[in-house]
Parts: C-alpha cells; structure tokens; sequence
C-alpha cells in the first residue's frame, strides 16, 4: 500500500514539474517520441533571450523544447552563421563598430572574424538574461557559426539525457549553402534516423537537396516552409511564397522530394483546417506551424489547442515554455 502510494506521489510530482516547466527553467518531459505533437523553439528562445544565440539556444532545451531552429546565412569568407536576416542590422551591434558596406551590413560583406566581434542584441520581448538562467558558453551572445549550434545540441543532448533535435534553414537558395549544411551534417554523425529537418522556402533549393542527399547515401528529412493552399473542390497543396508571389505544389510533389510542410498559421487568406491536415497525412507528411508568438499564457494554450486538435505535428514556438505545456497537457489528455 505504502509502496503504491508513493509511486503516485511520483508520478503526480513528474507531471507537474513537466508541465510547470519556465519556473526551474527545466521544464517539459524527457520523451523522445518524434510521433508526438514537437515543440520547435523558434530562433531558440526568442521571445526571452537574444534570438540566434548559444544562450536562447540552451534556454529554450532547458525549456523542454524538442527541436532548436538555427536560420543560417554565409558569411563572406564562407561559414555557415546562425542569423535570421541577410543583414546584421536588425539583431547586433554592427552599426555602431563598423561603417556601412556597399550601402548596408549584409552578413555576405563581413567575414567569420569580423561577425564574432558583435554582440546578438534582444529583440521584440528579449532582454539579456533570463531569472535563474546562466548559459554555460563562454560568448552566449554572439552570433554563432552552425558548427557551433550543432554542438550545443550535442553537448546538452548529454547533459539532458534527451536527444535534443536540430531543425536548421537555408535561408539563401544557394547550392554552397546547400552543400555547407549537409557537410556540417554529415561530419557530425547526422543521417536518416537523427532527430532532424532541413527546412527551405524554396522547393529547388529542397529538390537539389535531395538529389544532393540520396547521392551521398544520406537521407535526412527535408521539410517545405509555405502556406495552406486549398483549392475551389476542396484540394490541398501548399504555397511557396516568393516576394508577392505564390506558386502551387500539390502535395504529391511536395511528398516526391520532401518528408513535411511547415505552414503559416493564423492567416486569413491560408487558413490551416483539419481537413487539409488530414490531406497532408494521407499524402505521407508531417504538418509544423509558424509562428506561435502568443505571450500570453491563456491565449497561448488555446492557440496551441485549436491546432493540436486538428491534428498538427509540429510548432514553432517563440515561448518554448508555453508550447512545452500545451503540448504536454494535450498529451495527457488524450
């Protein structure tokens, strides 16, 4: 009796430190189960830490978050850098250590050595530390290089004792891009059964990837960032967006070349129904959704809700926290 009651108690005390999550920054359950619905933290810890940082990185795994999402760019002497934007304006202090080149701070412009004399600066709700938070990199918040991105992962794929996903994106629709994230890849021990996409807005970029992929032998899971497209009797495909434009792929083509869509939510114009989900699966694809942004914890959890419900498998997640709770009390609930 004593014996059944104290494993109650157990179980009872491990959901509630899954589910309370932000406050011991520990947060989320140990399961590493891709068949269940992943919290892909968006930029890392975007909505609390410096976005593309070794610290947001880590924040958002100390969080709970299954997968890490490094947007990459090439600097101009070659390495693949974790950074959002083609610039270096928006997200560090590059104006005020270094004139402008060519009319602006393209990453492009400025080499590996001159890109880690910045610092990675909050954005949006960001600031520059997190309460009972310390990041173990010796430089938390400079730009990172993917190599060191993938590291991280490794190292607290270790410390956590759970695998920790990586989920990067070409940014330029460049084949040394291309060839950069697979080499990277592949000298890390990555392959078809590691716990990782390769995301793209661009299907040439992903259709070159495969053919890249399936040349190498290696075939890692690729996954076509666009939006819900449905057509007037009811079809899903997916939208690419380019500039103001949109091409159609229908979802055997995307299946051709590709293991998953990853698409914009709350959108009037692409609405995201169960039925297109449903379409999605039976085409052979995972779902993910961008960008679950809601700050507000009751807000948050009902958002999350209203896609986990239609059946989505994947969120990108600027609150790590938050996406880690609805997640798991969707789980249990089921």
């Amino acid at each position: 009796m004593q014996r059944t009651l104290a494993m109650k108690i157990r179980t009872t005390l491990v959901l509630s430190l899954a589910l309370l999550g932000m406050a011991a920054c520990g947060g989320g359950d140990d399961v590493d189960d891709t068949a269940q619905p992943q919290v892909i933290a968006h930029r890392g810890a975007s909505g609390f830490l410096p976005e593309h940082t070794l610290a947001g990185y880590e924040l958002a795994v100390k969080m709970g978050a299954d997968f890490i999402e490094p947007d990459l760019q090439i600097s101009k002497d070659g390495v693949l850098v974790a950074i959002h934007d083609d610039t270096l304006q928006r997200t560090t202090n590059v104006a005020s250590l270094f004139a402008q080149r060519n009319g602006g701070y393209k990453v492009a412009d400025f080499t590996l050595a001159e890109i880690k004399t910045l610092t990675v600066l909050p954005t949006g709700t960001g600031k520059t530390s997190y309460p009972g938070f310390t990041p173990s990199a010796a430089d938390p918040f400079k730009v990172p290089t993917f190599q060191e991105v993938v590291s991280l992962v490794q190292t607290q794929s270790s410390a956590t004792g759970r695998r920790v996903g990586l989920y990067p994106e070409a940014k330029q629709a460049d084949p040394v891009m291309e060839d950069g994230i697979l080499k990277t890849l592949t000298q890390n021990s990555y392959g078809p059964q590691s716990k990782v996409f390769i995301q793209s807005f661009s299907d040439a970029t992903l259709r070159s990837l495969r053919n890249k992929e399936i040349a190498q032998n290696n075939k890692m899971p690729l996954i076509l960032l666009g939006a819900a497209v449905t057509d007037k009797d009811g079809v899903a495909s997916v939208g690419v967006i380019s500039g103001a434009s949109v091409k159609v792929v229908t979802l055997k083509d995307v299946a051709s070349f590709a293991e998953g869509v990853g698409l914009v939510i709350n959108t009037a114009a692409y609405p995201i129904t169960k039925d297109y989900i449903t379409q999605v699966h039976a085409a052979g694809l995972k779902v993910h959704g961008w960008t679950f942004a809601q700050a507000d914890a009751t807000l948050s959890a009902a958002e999350y809700r209203k896609y986990l419900d239609m059946g989505m498998d994947g969120m990108f997640a600027n609150y790590p926290d938050l996406g880690v709770a609805a997640r798991n009390n969707f789980v249990k609930a089921k």
